[in-house]
């Protein structure tokens, strides 16, 4: 088969929702501003030549109804020839994009395709409504309308995780994600987006730090929240991953199209692997995924020298982390979904360029991206340096 590898990459700052930099900017609009900034990497792309634009989102409706994805190419004006497809895996979306688009790639279906994700979570994240509730899961299939907090308690009960050892690491992703900032390790990928009021969006708004790198929340002031999910329950905000909005964007191509276009590529796409789980401890997913895709590829985890483990919540990383026996040092260096954000949709695609940004900082060669998945699953994928 043939070779896909990523040519360009990039993404939009994450915002807060209801209250950030893109809670009154219509999604569609920061979404095209971010597929345009990656594509902008890339002159030598005739976007004629895009044989896909594949973009996840968990909520597709609202704003985000109609087949988002090819609005968001209609919104950043490509060619009306270039067809769009919007794919949902709730949080692994952004992921299974790229998947879908390198897969589409080595078996000769495509020269070239666009994925990622995007996710509103100021206007399109809403409760599923009680009345479309299936009444066979209702009452067969526990984990079915089961709320991810709830999950969250759940793993954190069964596998001893206290609130203090969570809320040590939140703290400790905020601290590295504040000093990432600070000495600009996102701003390889980060697309400057105005948003609807003229104003240029391009710092990361859910780190609990000013942009000198000093935190503004301390132990005490985590011990202090109220649980959000349980009455008596452990799991909190600060513990939490934050609802937030965002857009990510990779150029994905064959190896042959990127030496006819003179393009360097960046990074070649490895492998990627999905597998379920008992829906009540839905943040075990990747404990499935991950070995499914090393696996798959005949890699282990000692080849690894940079880990995104989505951070949904801190007792979902810190099980994922224990079972798996990850080195810890080298997951999330540069902070995680704790402080970040979490934009379900977008984000396996802002995993991604984390992935190899860090790769570009400091030498490394292999990346594993991975996230549970809502629903009882987990995502694991595989992004090799070229050169």
């Amino acid at each position: 088969m043939r070779e896909a590898v990523i040519a360009a990459y990039g993404r939009s700052a994450c915002c807060r929702a209801r209250k950030g930099g893109f809670a009154g900017t219509h999604p569609l609009d920061y979404a095209a501003a971010t597929l345009k900034g990656v594509l902008n990497k890339l002159p030598q792309l005739d976007p004629e030549r895009i044989d896909d634009v594949i973009t996840g989102c968990a909520f597709p409706l609202n704003e985000m109804n109609l087949n988002p994805s090819r609005l968001i190419a209609n919104r950043a004006q490509l060619p009306e020839s270039v067809p769009a497809q919007t794919i949902l895996r709730f949080c692994s979306s952004g992921l299974q994009s790229i998947a879908t688009a390198a897969n589409a790639i080595m078996a000769g279906q495509y020269d070239c395709a666009v994925a990622g994700g995007v996710e509103s979570m100021s206007k399109c994240f809403v409760p599923h409504p009680p009345e479309y509730q299936n009444e066979w899961i209702t009452n067969n299939y526990e984990g079915g309308y089961m709320s991810m907090g709830e999950t969250a308690e759940r793993l954190a009960e069964k596998y001893g995780i206290s609130r203090a050892e969570m809320e040590l690491f939140a703290l400790e992703s905020h601290t590295k994600a504040a000093a990432a900032r600070k000495n600009g390790k996102f701003k390889n990928s980060i697309i400057p987006v105005v948003n609807a009021e003229g104003r240029i969006i391009d710092s990361d708004e859910g780190i609990l730090a000013d942009e000198d790198g000093n935190l503004k929340t301390d132990p005490e002031k985590m011990a202090g929240l109220k649980p959000c999910f349980r009455e008596n329950g452990i799991v909190t905000a600060a513990t939490s991953s934050p609802t937030t909005d965002a857009a990510a964007y990779a150029v994905l191509m064959s190896s042959e199209t990127a030496r006819e276009l003179g393009i360097e590529p960046i990074a070649k796409f490895i492998g990627f692997s999905v597998a379920g789980c008992d829906a009540t401890l839905m943040g075990m997913g990747p404990v499935y995924a991950i070995p499914k895709v090393m696996k798959l590829t005949g890699m282990s985890l000692s080849d690894m020298d940079v880990i995104e483990l989505n951070e949904a919540f801190a007792s979902q990383f810190l099980v994922c982390v224990r079972e798996l026996g990850l080195d810890r040092s080298i997951v999330n260096p540069y902070g995680g979904a704790l402080a970040l954000g979490h934009p379900l949709g977008a984000t396996g695609a802002v995993l991604t360029a984390k992935a190899v940004d860090y790769l570009l900082d400091n030498g490394g060669r292999r990346g594993l991206v991975s996230m549970c998945i809502g629903g009882g699953m987990g995502a694991a994928g595989i992004f090799e340096l070229c050169g």
